[in-house]
């Protein structure tokens, strides 16, 4: 069987969320099913990081497509071209871009629907795309992905999708995030925080992240704290909104907030690690990988009570609204003052991270493929 992938968010450095589940995702099911041949569709020639089995290809279609008209052109124009050229038996895209000009079967991955309930946090151009063309696509897909049952209710609620036609996968956790050595702790808190307690927000730096509230709550925390106690925050800049730029703005321990850009797995698995807690609040999630991620590093979590996040952290963090600063506020307050509840989280993480893996998630995964191809 041949089965084609889209591989054009494969960018080595800059995996995301979704980049990750595309790359864990891929390495495993090809590894797993040496019978079949896979097609990688990149929209650039691959570096040589991204090292696949034998029974891999690797293709080029351009243009690459990092803006809505070149998406147009590229899943509309030229992916239908070169499927035609490929025949293969099955089209599959962990990213949700696929096309609606090709009679190939397709399982589609749609990791959440934040664009829809929050359009106005994404850029006019790209909303427009997401809202018109992933909502065809998803009709138009043999089978449908996702990453939480609150992912899956919600495509069956907002865009009647069928239940029988989407199946859950989870996203597991990278292997290298592992809990260190208490005495590495004062070591990478030297390094990164002058040697003061932190905590950790790890995301790209857009409003559904809820950072205008984060930083609100940092304030309020900061007018009671006495260990002078950092926010790091890590993560790409993209969105920067004006209402994220007005909270910043506004916040008077500017000099105790630390931004250190994108980290390598090693080095996030070090600021996890030592960090009081993993702050991470959005109003709204697909998944939420970074709790994973503290989760197997051995740190507590503080985290939103909305969307996934409560699936995926279930009794193992400390739940916020994160439409309330105070509350946001409290389990700081709470964190920093209640070593004994922080122990009670991690150990509590230590189990709770065990149902999750990238294993798992490719096996459902791949379970779904072989219902496209019985469907298809």
């Amino acid at each position: 069987m041949k089965i084609a992938i889209n591989t054009h968010l494969l960018i080595p450095g800059k995996l995301d969320g979704i980049g990750w589940f595309t790359f864990e995702n891929i390495k495993r099911i090809t590894a797993n099913h040496p019978e079949h041949e896979f097609i990688l569709i990149f929209d650039r020639k691959p570096t040589a990081e991204l090292i696949f089995p034998p029974n891999t290809r690797t293709v080029i279609l351009p243009p690459p497509a990092r803006h809505p008209l070149l998406w147009l052109i590229r899943f509309e124009i030229c992916l239908p071209l070169l499927l035609r050229k490929l025949k293969p038996d099955l089209f599959v895209t962990p990213d949700g871009w696929m096309t609606l000009n090709s009679p190939v079967p397709c399982v589609q991955v749609i990791h959440d629907l934040n664009f829809v309930h929050f359009s106005k946090d994404t850029p006019f151009l790209t909303r427009y795309y997401y809202n018109i063309l992933f909502k065809k696509y998803a009709h138009k897909a043999t089978r449908i992905a996702t990453v939480s049952h609150y992912s899956k209710n919600d495509l069956i609620k907002t865009w009647g999708i069928p239940a029988e036609k989407i199946d859950v996968t989870h996203n597991g956790c990278n292997e290298a995030y592992k809990p260190i050595n208490p005495e590495e702790t004062d070591l990478i808190r030297k390094k990164y925080s002058n040697g003061f307690p932190y905590f950790l927000y790890v995301g790209a730096l857009i409003p559904r992240k809820n950072l205008a509230r984060m930083f609100e709550a940092f304030n309020e925390f900061k007018k009671q704290d006495k260990g002078k106690i950092k926010l790091i925050v890590v993560g790409p800049k993209k969105w920067w909104s004006p209402k994220i730029n007005e909270s910043w703005e506004k916040l008077q321990y500017k000099d105790d907030v630390i931004f250190l850009g994108r980290m390598g797995v090693a080095e996030l698995n070090q600021l996890y690690a030592a960090s009081l807690a993993l702050l991470f609040v959005p109003y709204f999630e697909g998944f939420g990988i970074p709790i994973l991620e503290a989760f197997n590093s051995g740190a507590a979590v503080i985290t939103s009570n909305v969307t996934s996040m409560p699936e995926v952290a279930g009794d193992a963090a400390l739940m916020v609204d994160p439409f309330s600063v105070e509350s946001i506020t409290k389990a700081m307050i709470t964190i920093s003052t209640h070593p004994e509840m922080r122990a009670e989280l991690i150990k509590k993480a230590a189990e709770r991270k065990k149902l999750f893996s990238w294993d798992y998630t490719a096996d459902n995964l791949w379970m779904c493929i072989e219902k496209a191809i019985k469907n298809g």
